[in-house]
Order: C-alpha cells, then structure tokens, then sequence
C-alpha cells in the first residue's frame, strides 16, 4: 500500500483562486522596451504565488527605513520573508518559493517547484540549486566541517536526497523530523539551495583551479573556501552579485551609511489583479546611531520603523505625528517575556550552582518578585505579568502554567529560603552555605535605561527576601563571554522568542539545546558541538526536556506533539528555570501617512513572524 501523502498547497489554489493576465510594472517597461529585461509574462514563473490578500496597490516609490550597523542589510531578507515555505498570520504552514509540499510518513518529503521560477539575474531556480547545496556544500568538509545542519539530522543521520527531476526533490529519513518544513519558514530559514550557476565558479570541484586561484589571491582570502563563504551570504544579504529570491535586491556593497536595493524583476508573486510583487520599487536604508533613531523618525526620516525603537520612546513619538506625517500603532510583541532573568545553573561558584539548582530558590526568587509593580510602574499596566511561557494568541496557551509560582507572595518565598537553609545573618541579608552574604550579582548588557529601571524595583522586593541584588552592565559580546565561562551568575534578557508556538513549532527553546540559553549555555553548547565542548546535562529534569525535544522530533502527528509541549511546558512551569517578568508589551510601529497596506495591529516578533515579514512588505505600497 503507498504510503498516505499530507500535500501542503498554497491557500489561494486551495480556496480556487484565479490568475489574472501578467500586468508589466511600470518601472521596468523601458528596460523591457530596450531588450534588457524580458516582459513580465515571461519573467514570471509559470505558476506563480498568487496572493489574494495582495493589494489592490499601486507600483512605484521609495520606501525609507533606518538601521544602525552596515550588517542590518540583513534586516531585507528578514522582512522580505520569501521562504520555500512562510507562515501565514493565522501561524499555518503554506508553500511560497515552492508551488507544493508533500510528506508521508511525516519523514519523506517531496518539494515541488515553480515552474519557470528564475533567481533575480534571470537564471532558471531549479533542483540542481537544491543538489549543489546538498551535495558540495553541506557535505563539503572544507566548507561545512561540522557537516549538515542540526535541522537535516534525525539521530545524528542526514536524510537520503534525491533529485526526481528538473523541479523537484525529495528527502527522506528513517524516521520523522518534525521540525524539517518549520526550519525552512524561519526568520534566519534553513537554506537548503544555492544558485549554483554563480557559486560554482568559486568551487575547487567545478571552476579552473587557475581562474580560482586568482580569484582567491585578489578577493585576499586564505583558501578558495574562505572565498566561497564569503560571497555565500543570502542571509547577510551584503553580496550585490549573489542572485537572490527576495522581493528586492541588494545594489550597495558593504561599508556605506545608505544601502539601496532595488525591486527582483523575477519574484515569484502577484497579486489578484496579475501586478508582480513588491509595490514599492526600491527600499533606501539609511544608517544612524541607534539612540538617534527614534528623534530622526520622530522627524519624518523613515516611512516603517519598529527596529531601534522601545516602549519608553512611544510618549515622544506621538507628539511628532502630525509634523513628521506618519503614525504610531502599537503592535503586541511575541516573545515569551520581555524581561525576564537567568540564574545561571553552569555558574563556576560552587555555592551559588548549587543554590540555583535547588527549584526551591528558584521558585523562592520568583514569588519575591513584585511583577504587578513593575507593569504598572514601566508599561503603564498595558504589559502582561507571569512566568517566561506562552503568551495568549498561542494555541497552547494556559493562564495557570504561566501565572505558576509567579504571584507576589514575599512570605511564602522566604518559608522557601529557610527550607532550603538559607539563614538570616545580622544585617538583614541571608547567609550562603558558606557564610558569606547573600549578594546577588545582575549582569546586563547594559542597553536601555528600562532594564535598569526593571532591575531597581527587582532589587527592592528581593531585599524583602534577605537578598541584595546589585547590577553590573557590560558590553554585549563581554557579557555572553561571562555567561557562557560560568562567570556570571545571573544575566537579564529577554525571555523565549517564540511566545505564540502551535504544536508543530519546535520546543527546542525549552530544553538544553543552545549555547545562547542563559540559563545552561554550557549544556547547550554540549548539544551544538555534538560532544566536542561544554559539558553534558547532568540534571534530571533538563535531562527530560532534552528527551522531551528529541521525541518531538520524531512524532509524526500534532496530537503527539502536542502532548509532547504540554509535559514541556508544565515542567518549566514547577521548575521555574528563568523569571519572567513581564511579557506582551507593546512595540511601537511607526509607519508613514503615505504608506498603505500595513496593519493596524499584529505582533512583532522574530520567531515566527520575521518582524514585518509575515504581514509581507511586499504588499506594502506607496500613495504618492
């Protein structure tokens, strides 16, 4: 019997939507006249996106956005958000670059292509693209030593690929991988495909070793690899001669204070009325110092702006609206806080690791924390209160396992405390085991004055508890480097990016499985080095979580993962692994009075979401 096939298809072919006739943009029509471009019908792929939700908008402009480093050119791709397959707003999985998806079994999966899809120069996107990634790169030891990604392993093997035809590719694992067709959506996706007509001639398997050679010696690179990575930057998005699928393309070479890309005469989108996406002909990225972006869009510089911008930047923002011609919406952001802090279970204190694996302080700690004042104080009450967990538009979510061991009960926190043998010493701090005082160090990265204004209302209600908190701000790469030496014993950030998770988003987040989680960057760094650094989990419950995340993996129906979330989600909920503090605060979206088409309300967020992506700029216009 063939095994059952689940087809992802696009919802528009679903729902019975029709093309309508090409429409030429009216930007291009003189290079098409000229002979320099080909017409719209023929640029097109045969099958296009069609985007039912897509307009009707009008071509043409300029669209104006700030940034504060030459490397958020990357911030285009991210926002441009075409993936082989994109989450809509409703967080369901739908294909884009691809024309569909099937999967059985839920370990073989079957990619199917547009037909006449070319990348930005014109040249057919095909499966060899998908091939040359597989097999020169990502098993190339000299450009992937680790090997494949993460993503492409099911216990430690990579899938069977195979190239079906000229447009389609299929990959199959012995058992599931659940988070396979996620990864592909993400906000920084998984690339499984490279344009191989333009990488090929700086790869030692393809090109004249003379021609690399010199290629090599005139880029100064140590080796043709080095060369190779360099300019195989889709993500970067700072390497004008790679071809690309994004809605615009990348015209300024790196170091600039403005970047301009220009509009993909070959994207793969239209609207219902047959107008290939995006509207808007040219992005300008104009660089700033961070601190001046918000005065500079409060005086009309940028026409969308979120990134560079904060909650305590919204008062000065409203005032400038009617000079500086634009809006301030408040979007709800996704992660699952915004503040929250990080004992460090990896800490090189003996005292102090022990202490914060004992899930009585840590749950001491956050019955001490006065949340409702921090809210009421900061956000003006128009934040969310509660443990790091999910937020309410997720599927997932439940009220109880957020609010667990999170409501201000400073007595019940130091019953926990005694319990756990922390007695009281004659200035009215705590004693450690042993003897010293219990002084608390908050390490922060030292990049608003809202984390220190959260952490000086953590310190008063800690003090209740016989804890003296003090804040110590450091540059943000010193301060990853204390953390993940076991340096420092706790650390302020955000909590999980992804606040708004179904059953079938991956729970990685929740179990050991990143050097970048604060709270056991050690043991996350054994998972990332396969072994080869960090040290191994050697807790019972983040022991389970890790189980948990690889079951997960393997599960082949949502109810199954489903589950699988719940049991993750409870344990963080007793275990309290991070103190969340507030979460779902409002971030300011500033977009201009002649720009069309974004939402009034969303939620902005990286993972899923993509910022702006998932509401897809490309649909953005400009009225004048």
């Amino acid at each position: 019997m063939k095994p059952r096939a689940v087809l992802f298809a696009p919802l528009a072919l679903i729902a019975g939507a029709s093309l309508a006739a090409p429409v030429e943009t009216p930007s291009l029509a003189e290079q098409v006249r000229a002979g320099a471009l080909p017409p719209v019908e023929q640029r097109l792929p045969a099958v296009p996106h069609l985007d039912g939700k897509a307009g009707p908008g009008r071509h043409g402009g300029d669209l104006r956005v700030l940034m504060a480093k030459a490397k958020d050119t990357r911030q285009l791709v991210v926002y441009g958000y075409a993936r082989l397959l994109c989450y809509t707003p409703e967080l369901l999985l739908e294909p884009d670059i691809l024309e569909r998806v099937e999967v059985q079994e839920g370990r073989i999966f079957t990619l199917h292509l547009r037909p006449g899809h070319k990348w930005s120069d014109g040249h057919p996107f095909t499966a060899e693209d998908f091939r040359y990634w597989w097999e020169d790169v990502a098993n190339n030891e000299e450009l992937s030593p680790t090997g494949p990604p993460a993503a492409m392993l099911v216990d430690g093997e990579p899938p069977l690929f195979e190239v079906l035809g000229d447009r389609t590719v299929r990959y199959s694992w012995a058992t599931s991988n659940a988070g396979f067709l996620p990864a592909l959506a993400g906000a920084r996706p998984l690339y499984i495909y490279r344009p191989a007509h333009y990488l090929k001639r700086f790869h030692a398997a393809h090109a004249p070793p003379e021609e690399l050679a010199r290629a090599v010696e005139e880029a100064r690179r140590r080796s043709w690899a080095a060369l190779h990575n360099k300019l195989d930057s889709q993500y970067k998005n700072d390497n004008p001669d790679l071809p690309t699928l994004q809605p615009w393309v990348p015209l300024t070479r790196p170091p600039s204070d403005r970047f301009l890309f220009a509009r993909n005469p070959f994207y793969h989108r239209v609207d219902s009325g047959g107008r290939q996406l995006p509207y808007i002909d040219r992005v300008v990225m104009n660089i700033a110092a961070s601190g001046l972006i918000p005065a500079k869009t409060a005086a009309g510089a940028s026409d969308l702006q979120a990134r560079y911008l904060r909650f305590d930047n919204v008062t000065f923002l409203k005032r400038g609206e009617e000079p500086g011609g634009y809006k301030v919406r408040l979007w709800r952001t996704g992660k699952g806080a915004h503040a929250a802090l990080y004992p460090n279970l990896n800490a090189a204190d003996p005292v102090w690791r022990s202490l914060f694996r004992d899930r009585r302080v840590r749950r001491a700690l956050s019955l001490g924390l006065y949340r409702e004042e921090v809210n009421e104080v900061i956000y003006f009450g128009l934040a969310l209160t509660g443990n790091n967990s999910l937020l309410p538009g997720s599927p997932l979510y439940d009220e109880a396992v957020r609010q667990r061991w999170a409501a201000y009960d400073p007595d019940a926190a130091n019953a926990l405390l005694d319990e756990a043998g922390l007695r009281w010493g004659d200035d009215g701090l705590r004693l450690l085991p042993d003897g010293r005082p219990a002084e608390l160090i908050v390490e922060t990265a030292g990049e608003s004055t809202e984390e220190t204004d959260i952490l000086e209302l953590v310190r008063d209600s800690w003090q209740k508890l016989g804890i003296a908190l003090h804040t110590k701000p450091l540059q943000r790469e010193l301060l990853r480097n204390r953390i993940f030496s076991g340096q420092t014993l706790m650390s302020v950030w955000s909590g999980w990016e992804n606040g708004l998770a179904s059953a079938d988003m991956s729970p990685a987040e929740l179990a050991p499985t990143s050097q970048q989680q604060l709270q056991w960057p050690k043991w996350g760094q054994y998972h990332e080095t396969r072994g080869a650094a960090g040290e191994p989990v050697d807790m019972e419950t983040p022991r389970r979580l890790y189980a948990l995340n690889e079951a997960w993996r393997h599960a082949r129906d949502s109810g199954e993962r489903r589950r699988i979330w719940r049991e993750m989600l409870e344990i963080h909920a007793e275990e309290v692994f991070m103190l969340g503090i507030v979460g779902g605060i409002r971030q300011p979206v500033v977009v201009s009075d002649r720009l069309r088409g974004v939402p009034e309300e969303g939620y902005y967020n990286w993972e899923p979401g993509a910022h702006f992506g998932i509401f897809r700029p490309d649909r953005f216009w400009l009225a004048n």
